[in-house]
C-alpha cells in the first residue's frame, strides 16, 4: 500500500522572488502585532540526515540569552529554499521566537518519507540545540503539505515526546491532506492545544473541504480555534490575491502578509505562550473587531466555528474526496454549496451556522432591492439597502441564537445564529 503514494503528484508553488515590502496604499505597521519584532535575528545551519544537500535551519532572537519558544514550520511541497520564506522566518526571529526549518525531498520518496524527513529534523533541532529551543512551548506552523503534516507530526511530538506541556498550538494554512493521523488520534489531542485555521478564497489547489474536515474533526473547543477565511481585493488599482500562495514570499510584498498572516502568528504566539488574553483576542478573537479587521478599504477576514464548503470540488486541483485523501469518507460531512456564479433567482449566505458576521452573495440585479432580516417568529429586525451590491456583510454579534431568515426581493434564506 505504501508504494502506490511514491506515484502521487503535489502541486509546486516555489516562488523565487525577492523584494522587499511595496505596497502603494498602506505602509509597513510599525505597531502591533503586524509590525516587525526588535530582537536580532541569529541563524543556525546544520546538515539535515535525511537530506544531506539542504541543511536544516534554525531562525532565532540572538540577543536572548535563554532558550525560547520555538515553532516547527513545514514548509510547502517544493518550498525547499528557505529563502523564498526568508520574510517569515525573520519576522518570528524578531519577535522573540525560534522558528525551525527542515527542507523535505520533492521526489523519489514518498508522502511517509517526507513526514518523517520533518519529524526527525524537528527533534534533531530540539535535541542538539537546547540551549535555543524551550520545547515546553511549541507552535507547529504550515502551509499546503505543511499545513497538512503538522497535524501527525505535531501530535506525536505532543503525545510522544511532551512537548508543549506550557503551551502549544497548530497553525494551518491552505492545507493538503494529512496523512499519519488517525480519527481516534485527531480527537485525542492535548487538552491545552489552540488551532487556527486559514484558507484563501481563490485557492483553486487545494479543495478547502481538506482543512475544514480536520477543524471539523478535532478535539479543540471553539474557544479554542477559530477558522479563517481571506477574499481577495482591489484597491486603488492594485490587487490583492487571496490564492493559494499567499504567505510564500520571499519578504511581505503588500499589507496581506502583514495584516492577514503575520499578524495573527504573532498574536497566537503570545496568546499561546504567555496566557495574553489581548492577543487571544486577535489571534482567536471568535469573530472580534481586533481579529477580523483589515486596513481601511481591504476586505475584512470572515471568520467561523462551523465552515462551510460554498464552492464544489471541481474548482480545485486537489479535491477532498479524491483517492490520494485518506480521510476522503469524512468529505460528503461538509455542505456543498454551488454559489460560483448568484444566479438571478438565486440567494446564498455563509457561514451558516453563525455567530458573529454573515455574508451574504446577492445575484447581479438592476435594481437596487431592499435585503430585510427577520427572526423566527417574522418578527422584522434589521434593514439595508445593498447599492448593486453583489455580497453584504451583517454584523449578527448582538442577536439572540436562533433561526433568522432574509429576504431580498421575493428571495428569501435561512440561517442559525449559534
Amino acid at each position: 500500500m505504501k508504494l502506490i503514494y511514491t506515484t502521487f503528484t503535489f502541486c509546486c508553488i516555489v516562488i523565487n522572488v525577492f523584494g522587499q515590502y511595496n505596497d502603494p496604499n498602506y505602509p509597513k505597521p510599525t505597531t502591533g502585532y503586524e509590525a516587525d519584532g526588535s530582537h536580532t535575528v541569529g541563524i543556525v545551519s546544520f546538515a539535515n540526515p535525511n537530506y544531506p544537500s539542504k541543511n536544516i535551519e534554525i531562525y532565532y532572537p540572538s540577543d536572548i540569552t535563554k532558550k525560547v519558544p520555538t515553532i516547527f514550520y513545514s514548509h510547502a511541497f517544493g518550498g525547499n529554499n528557505s529563502a523564498n520564506i526568508s520574510g517569515m522566518l525573520n519576522f518570528v526571529a524578531k519577535k522573540g521566537y525560534a522558528i525551525v526549518y527542515v527542507p523535505y525531498q520533492t521526489t523519489g520518496v514518498t508522502v511517509y518519507d517526507r513526514y518523517n524527513n520533518l519529524l526527525n529534523g524537528f527533534r534533531k533541532a530540539a535535541r542538539d540545540y537546547p540551549l535555543i529551543i524551550d520545547t515546553t512551548k511549541v507552535g507547529f506552523l504550515g502551509h499546503s503539505f505543511g499545513g497538512g503534516a503538522s497535524f501527525g507530526n505535531a501530535y506525536k511530538c505532543f503525545t510522544q515526546n511532551n512537548w508543549g506541556q506550557n503551551g502549544r498550538f497548530i497553525y494551518a494554512l491552505a492545507q493538503w491532506y494529512s496523512y499519519n493521523i488517525s480519527q481516534t488520534e485527531l480527537q485525542s489531542f492535548p487538552t491545552n492545544t489552540k488551532l487556527l485555521t486559514e484558507i484563501f478564497d481563490d485557492d483553486v489547489t487545494n479543495d478547502h473541504r481538506i482543512a475544514m474536515d480536520i477543524f471539523n474533526n478535532i478535539n479543540i473547543s471553539s474557544t479554542e480555534k477559530n477558522f479563517i477565511l481571506l477574499k481577495s481585493d482591489t484597491v486603488a488599482g492594485h490587487t490583492y490575491l487571496a490564492d493559494h500562495v499567499v504567505p510564500n514570499t520571499s519578504a511581505a510584498f503588500d499589507a496581506f502578509d502583514y495584516y492577514a498572516y503575520y499578524r495573527l502568528l504573532a498574536a497566537l504566539c503570545d496568546y499561546t505562550f504567555n496566557g495574553n488574553l489581548v492577543a487571544k483576542n486577535v489571534a482567536l478573537g471568535n469573530g472580534s473587531v481586533a481579529q477580523v479587521t483589515m486596513p481601511n478599504g481591504l476586505k475584512n477576514l470572515v471568520q467561523t466555528n462551523n465552515p462551510l464548503a460554498i464552492y464544489p470540488e471541481s474548482k480545485y486541483q486537489y479535491p477532498c474526496s479524491d483517492i490520494q485523501n485518506l480521510r476522503s469518507i469524512y468529505c460528503p460531512t461538509i455542505l456543498d454549496i454551488d454559489v460560483n456564479t448568484p444566479s438571478a433567482n438565486s440567494l446564498f449566505l455563509y457561514p451558516n451556522p453563525s455567530s458573529n458576521t454573515v455574508t451574504v452573495l446577492l445575484p447581479k440585479i438592476t435594481s437596487n432591492n431592499e435585503l430585510k432580516l427577520f427572526n423566527s417568529l417574522g418578527q422584522f429586525i434589521l434593514l439595508k439597502q445593498p447599492l448593486n451590491q453583489t455580497e453584504l456583510s451583517i454584523d449578527i454579534s448582538s442577536f439572540t441564537n436562533g433561526f433568522y431568515y432574509i429576504t431580498f426581493g421575493n428571495l428569501k434564506t435561512k440561517f442559525l445564529i449559534q
